[in-house]
């Protein structure tokens, strides 16, 4: 048995410094591991600080997940903070590109913040228990009806405890180098409210993770903080046009920050929900 323990001591730094699949599986098992034994911790922490379900306990979340990025080798360079400042409720709207997305969130999410997320996330251990904990709002996106239900239930509440929202209008993960046309829910949501929304854009993460390649190496992320649009006075008439504003210039800003040469490219079709 020593012996064995010994050669696993040896055989897994040789691996880290020799194989990029070994080392792009041992950060991504490391990451979701790491990341339950953090969400068991805030759970009874969330609980003894509010008492339930509270949109409070994303402080200790938020507290509690930003050093995870030094242990695989990430950093963020952050711009435009100060828009952050607006007082009252708004909408984030951000890129998404993959769980790590979760790190560059709680390096800049502000004070009463929580997220819009797949229902299949409350399911997810001890990850889902402290999501409904932080007033994580789930939605159905196979039932367009429960989701727009709930988004309108959302900007209710928005208004209601003075609290911000950050959506992924993209809908779902992707890494293809550009951004996906826009769901519409988060700018109903905006609009319905009369909140402004605040785009943040995240920098392409393929200079250093690749799932498809199986790389996960060291590297920057660029993050930047759009100034806010309005929305007072809109109606939902004005959303269409809301979210292609809103998407050509992410996409800009995508592409200058990763360095992308621009592909012409739309926002999807007018019905595009």
């Amino acid at each position: 048995m020593d012996a064995l323990l010994v050669f696993l001591l040896l055989l897994v730094p040789l691996l880290l410094w020799t194989s990029s699949t070994f080392v792009f599986y041992f950060k991504k098992c490391f990451y979701v591991a790491y990341m339950m034994i953090l969400a068991a911790i805030a759970i009874p922490l969330s609980i003894l600080k509010s008492g339930g379900r509270d949109i409070e306990n994303m402080r200790v979340i938020r507290a509690l997940v930003r050093h995870v990025k030094y242990f695989l080798g990430l950093r963020f360079e952050v711009s435009g903070l100060e828009h952050l400042q607006t007082e009252g409720p708004y909408v984030i709207i951000s890129n998404h590109q993959s769980s790590l997305d979760v790190l560059g969130l709680m390096e800049v999410l502000p004070d009463r913040c929580t997220m819009v997320a797949k229902k299949e996330l409350v399911y997810a251990g001890t990850v889902g228990i402290v999501c409904w904990l932080g007033g994580i709002v789930f939605i159905n996106r196979k039932k367009t009806r429960d989701a727009k239900s709930v988004m309108a239930e959302a900007a209710k509440t928005m208004l209601d405890d003075q609290i911000r929202l950050w959506v992924f209008p993209e809908g779902t993960r992707n890494q293809r180098g550009d951004l996906l046309p826009f769901k519409k829910g988060a700018f109903h949501l905006a609009v319905q409210a009369q909140a402004p929304i605040i785009p943040i854009v995240f920098s392409s993460y393929s200079n250093f993770y690749l799932r498809k390649e199986k790389q996960f190496n060291s590297g920057t992320i660029t993050l930047k903080i759009l100034p806010k649009i309005e929305t007072k006075g809109m109606t939902s008439d004005n959303v269409a046009d809301l979210s292609d504003k809103s998407y050509d210039l992410m996409r800009s800003v995508f592409l200058d920050i990763s360095g992308s040469a621009p592909v012409t490219q739309s926002n999807g079709p007018s019905l595009h929900h």
